[in-house]
């Protein structure tokens, strides 16, 4: 069998660190009211000079250099955004550009934060279909673009940045054992698109528009939705949220990590949490969130990971890989 190993992960964030008490200054909210309802405690804000595009490079060469790779070695990009730097064509080629790459073949994914997960299953299936042995998974968003700074019930939520990893294909002995990706689940539902979404686009209003977000709708969603993907890509892969060595959930809001967590029986120690630091960056959530718990140790070779994500759509899904 041949499987999808990751061989290497990288992120990028904006230069610019935006705290709670920032917003203290612009809105009537405080960071008490943020942090108590959310979690977070600061976000990243790109900069005139930093795009989505540019955020994406920055993670994926920070991906191939800690996969001991070039730009030369990876047949495939696909990058999941919902802020491409322009309308057309895919940010994916102008970041295979600014690679300097003029071979293989590069997309865009939009499922919103759903995306790197969804990102992940497209990439694999690609490689275990034979279009090509290494693949450059990117998550970058600049969602500060498209916020309303007025609406203190959204803005105070996102921030901007990117994460990456390599994909290589590896051939398996076909068990749990394997290194690389076991399982996935995806789903999507559209008659929750007005739940969270923007109020714009270029075959409607011609516009970029403002991110709309019913809260209480998407929380009242969040933990079944979740639950549901986890349970099935775990009986995919024919373990059990107990085999678990660590879980790395979408970062939008603790309390949703935490209710979920605790609904599948994941124990607290196992679960990754950055959105104290990141805020809900989208698809880069859970690459960001991935690329820190492999930096400072905690993701080692031959742990069992569970990668999970619910976005806009609504679009929802999971993967679970061994390290």
């Amino acid at each position: 069998m041949i499987r999808s190993v990751v061989r290497g992960v990288g992120t990028a964030l904006p230069r610019r660190i935006m705290t709670n008490a920032e917003f203290e200054t612009l809105l009537d909210t405080s960071d008490e009211w943020i942090a108590q309802r959310t979690g977070i405690r600061q976000r990243y804000i790109a900069g005139d000079d930093e795009t989505t595009a540019s955020l994406g490079e920055a993670a994926a060469r920070a991906a191939l250099d800690n996969a001991g790779l070039t730009p030369a070695d990876i047949d495939l990009i696909v990058l999941a955004t919902s802020t491409p730097n322009n309308t057309f064509p895919a940010t994916a080629v102008e970041i295979q550009e600014r690679l300097g790459m003029r071979h293989g073949f590069a997309f865009d994914m939009q499922a919103v934060c759903s995306g790197f997960v969804y990102a992940v299953t497209a990439a694999d299936a690609h490689l275990r279909a034979g279009l090509g042995r290494r693949a450059l998974v990117i998550g970058a968003e600049t969602f500060s673009r498209i916020l309303d700074w007025n609406d203190r019930t959204t803005c105070v939520l996102f921030g901007d940045g990117a994460g990456a990893i390599v994909l290589e294909t590896a051939e398996s002995a076909g068990v749990l054992s394997d290194r690389g990706i076991l399982a996935a689940s995806l789903r999507s539902d559209g008659s929750h698109r007005d739940k969270l979404y923007v109020d714009g686009g270029p075959s409607t209003t011609q516009t970029v528009g403002h991110l709309r977000m019913e809260g209480k709708e998407v929380f009242k969603h969040a933990v079944g939705m979740i639950t549901d993907v986890v349970v099935d890509a775990l009986a995919k892969g024919g373990v059990t949220a107990d085999d678990l060595d660590w879980f790395v959930p979408h970062q939008a809001n603790k309390r949703i990590i935490d209710a979920s967590a605790k609904k599948l029986g994941i124990a607290e120690d196992k679960v990754v949490i950055t959105v104290h630091l990141h805020g809900n960056t989208s698809a880069a959530s859970v690459p960001l969130a991935l690329g820190a718990a492999v930096a400072d140790g905690r993701i080692r070779q031959g742990d069992l990971v569970l990668l999970e994500a619910m976005g806009g759509g609504f679009t929802w899904g999971a993967v679970l890989l061994r390290w």
